[in-house]
């Protein structure tokens, strides 16, 4: 399994589409095997998950996300957990141990505005 994690400064990004880089991590039985950290392509609609599918992801970290983005993981059969934040070597070690606590999506795509 390989999860990408949406980061900026050693943390989980708050926003997904925004973040400067993806830390992604190989896992194999529960443990991680290799981590790597690659520069985000840019924020164009559709460009994220279809880069992230190309780099094997089958789960995707971020504090937030909007709905669209979503939806495209969801086509590729990709997980999104929403939600998170911290740094990155303790959300992933966390989201290993089934014990990873997430809060509201910090992303407000999509939400009515006052």
């Amino acid at each position: 399994m390989k999860i990408a994690i949406a980061t900026a400064n050693g943390a989980v990004s708050p926003h997904f589409g925004h973040c400067p880089e993806f830390t992604l991590a190989l896992v194999e039985k529960g443990q991680v095997k290799e981590m790597e950290t690659l520069p985000s392509p840019g924020h164009r609609p559709g460009v994220l998950p279809e880069f992230l599918a190309e780099q094997g992801a089958s789960v995707v970290i971020a504090g937030g996300m909007g709905a669209r983005a979503q939806e495209l993981f969801r086509a590729k059969d990709i997980e999104t957990i929403i939600g998170a934040q911290g740094p990155v070597r303790e959300v992933l070690a966390a989201y290993l141990a089934g014990s990873l606590q997430v809060g509201e999506d910090a992303c407000d795509h999509g939400r009515d505005r006052p």
